[in-house]
């Protein structure tokens, strides 16, 4: 399991990064809602259940994907000494939140290469997503949201290397639906109140609040490293070094 604060860094992330999900993401539910009656796209409590659906199976595509990278992550740092292992990992996590904050605040730079290469995997999945559209019941609700999840998003890859980092494909996965449940607020007021929701998230303030607060988990897990990691005793003993993983 993750601990606590693990779960609410990453639930953080989810919620303050949502705002991203707004661009990349708001195309696929209006396709979701642009299929189904009117009758149900303009009433909320009907159409609830297609947006919980749909979001239900982007976090499961997240899960997965967390869980293969928290197995792989294991391995790789099974070869190294323990304590080695885990500065490494740390850096690693520091570096892809830190420009998961800069991606937020418009500076998409550092994380564009893995979007590319994210793009050529999209290419071969996304062909999938066409048979769910238009989306005419819950289970193509639910199929569009398993395709949908592997769309290539800096910002999940910035949390997909936290499961990397936490190498256990169990708590990989845990990490990926944490921060998936903390994106699914903006993208249900999303389905039901795009317009509101735009107005919102376009608003500089909005914008830069959210780079900042997530560049300072990077910042954090910099100055945990820059403080214990001369010291492996004093890292593993540390609470302060275990906010963002929990390492126990």
């Amino acid at each position: 399991m993750i601990s606590i604060s693990t779960a609410f860094s990453v639930l953080l992330i989810g919620l303050l990064g949502s705002t991203h999900c707004v661009g990349m993401c708001g195309g696929i539910v209006g396709a979701l809602t642009m299929g189904l009656p009117e009758s149900v796209s303009r009433t909320p409590t009907k159409l609830l259940p297609y947006l919980i659906l749909y979001n239900l199976g982007r976090i499961s595509s997240y899960a997965l994907a967390g869980a293969l990278l928290g197995f792989l992550g294991g391995n790789v740092l099974s070869i190294g000494e323990s304590h080695t292992a885990i500065l490494v990992s740390r850096w690693v996590a520091a570096f892809f939140i830190l420009a998961m904050g800069l991606y937020l605040l418009g500076i998409p730079h550092l994380l564009l290469p893995l979007e590319e290469a994210g793009a050529r995997l999209w290419v071969l999945i996304k062909p999938l997503g066409s048979r769910f559209l238009p989306v005419r019941s819950l289970r193509h609700a639910l199929g569009l949201g398993l395709v949908w999840g592997w769309l290539p998003c800096g910002l999940v890859y910035s949390v997909l290397a936290l499961a990397i980092a936490l190498g256990d494909p169990v708590k990989g996965a845990l990490v990926m639906v944490v921060f998936g449940l903390g994106t699914m607020p903006m993208l249900l007021l999303l389905g039901g109140f795009a317009s509101s929701i735009r107005v919102l998230i376009n608003l500089a303030w909005v914008r830069i609040s959210a780079g900042l607060l997530v560049c300072s988990v990077g910042v954090m897990i910099v100055v945990t490293n820059v403080l214990f990691g001369a010291d492996p005793e004093a890292l593993y003993n540390s609470s302060f070094c275990r906010v963002p993983f929990g390492l126990n």
